[in-house]
C-alpha cells in the first residue's frame, strides 16, 4: 500500500509544549452577537437540548413538527452545518433535528468508543431517546458513513437514507487503498494517523487548518461560501478541548483497523445491503472525496436509489449551495415512491 504525503497535516510551526490552546473567548456569531450559548449552541429559530443514549450524552438542534430527519455532519464542522437545511425541512413539515457527533460541539469527550459501529449506535440512540420510532438520516462526510452504517446495523429505525460526498464503507475502503487518486485526496486521513501531532496542527494558530481545509475542498461556485465569519465559527467549536484528538479518533480506527479483525468483520458486515430508499448527493468537483470513488456505492443498496451531482459544486453541497441542496432533500423526502 502507497501512502500518499500528508502535506495538509505537515508542519505548521512549533508545538505548544503545553499542549492545546484553550478556546479564545466567543466573538460574534453569524448574527454580529456572541452567542448566549458559547461557540456550539448558536442563536438561531432552534432549540437546544441534551440527550442520553447509548452510554453518552448529545447535544441536539431542532426545529419543526412531523416526521423527524436526523441530520449528522461530517468533518471538520459540527451541528451548525445544517442550518440552511434545518429551517427548510421545518418549513417543509418535517421535525428536523441535527446532532452533534460523540466528542464533537456540545456532546461528550468519551475516552473510547470512536468505531463506526458504536457511533451508528448513538445516531440510532438518539432517535429512539427523542421518542421516533425511525427517521430519515442525512449525513454528510463522516456522519455520510455513519449514516450508510446505521441502515444496515438498524434499518428498522432508518426510513430512508440520504448520503452527501462520502461513499459507501466499502466502497471508501477500497478506493483508499487500490485508487492513488482518492488515496491522494485523501492525504489528510493518512496524516491523522500519527499520534498528537495532527491534535497540535489542528488547533495552531486558533484553528487556522480547519479554516484552511474547508476553503481548499469547497468548490468556486459559491465565492461567498466560506466567508471569514463562518470559519471563524468552525475554529472556534475546534478549539473547545479536546474535540480535535475526538475529531480525529474515527479515521485513526477506519485506517488501523483495516487488517485487525474488529475492522475485517466490520467490513464484512458492511456486505448487507441498504434496504431502504437512497438519495446520493454529491458535489461534481469535490476535491476530498472524488465522484468515482461515490458513484459505485448503488450496487450496495437494494431499494430505491438516485445519484444526483451538483455541478461546480465541492465537498459541502448542502452549504455551498443551500437551496439547490434543500430543494433536491425535500421533494425526495416527499416523494412518496421514489424510483430507481
Amino acid at each position: 500500500m502507497t501512502v500518499p504525503d500528508s502535506s495538509a497535516f505537515g508542519p505548521t510551526g512549533p508545538a505548544d509544549p503545553e499542549g492545546p490552546a484553550a478556546p479564545s473567548a466567543p466573538a460574534p456569531g453569524p448574527s454580529g452577537r456572541v452567542a448566549a450559548g458559547g461557540p456550539v449552541r448558536l442563536d438561531g429559530p432552534w432549540t437546544h437540548r441534551d440527550v442520553a443514549a447509548n452510554g453518552a450524552r448529545f447535544h441536539i438542534a431542532e426545529l419543526g413538527e412531523g416526521p423527524l430527519v436526523l441530520l449528522l455532519h461530517g468533518f471538520p464542522q459540527f451541528w451548525w452545518t445544517w442550518r440552511h437545511q434545518m429551517t427548510a425541512l421545518a418549513d417543509a413539515g418535517f421535525r428536523a433535528v441535527a446532532m452533534d457527533l460523540r466528542g464533537v460541539g456540545g456532546s461528550d469527550r468519551t475516552p473510547r468508543g470512536y468505531d463506526p459501529a458504536n457511533l451508528a449506535l448513538d445516531v440510532t440512540g438518539v432517535i429512539r431517546s427523542l421518542g421516533e420510532p425511525d427517521a430519515a438520516l442525512v449525513g454528510h462526510d463522516l456522519g455520510g458513513y455513519l449514516a450508510w452504517t446505521a441502515a444496515v446495523m438498524r434499518p428498522k429505525l432508518v426510513r430512508r437514507l440520504v448520503v452527501s460526498s462520502m461513499p459507501h464503507p466499502r466502497r471508501w475502503r477500497s478506493s483508499m487503498l487500490s485508487d492513488f487518486a482518492q488515496s491522494r485526496a485523501g492525504s489528510y486521513v493518512w496524516g491523522f494517523q500519527r499520534p498528537w501531532l495532527p491534535e497540535r496542527q489542528l488547533l495552531a494558530d486558533d484553528a487556522a487548518l480547519v479554516g484552511n481545509l474547508i476553503q481548499d475542498w469547497a468548490g468556486p461556485r459559491t465565492p461567498e461560501f466560506p466567508d471569514e465569519e463562518t470559519l471563524d465559527v468552525y475554529r472556534r467549536a475546534m478549539s473547545i478541548p479536546s474535540t480535535a484528538h475526538c475529531s480525529i479518533e474515527p479515521y485513526r480506527w477506519m485506517v488501523r483497523s483495516m487488517a485487525r479483525p474488529d475492522g475485517i468483520q466490520f467490513n464484512r458486515r458492511m456486505k448487507r445491503p441498504v434496504r431502504v430508499p437512497t438519495l446520493h448527493l454529491h458535489g461534481s468537483l469535490d476535491p476530498a472525496v472524488r465522484t468515482r470513488s461515490s458513484a459505485g456505492s448503488g450496487e450496495y443498496v437494494e431499494a430505491p436509489y438516485r445519484w444526483r451531482l451538483f455541478d461546480g459544486v465541492g465537498h459541502f453541497p448542502h452549504e455551498e449551495d443551500p437551496i439547490g441542496f434543500s430543494t433536491e432533500l425535500i421533494n425526495w423526502l416527499q416523494d412518496p415512491e421514489p424510483d430507481r
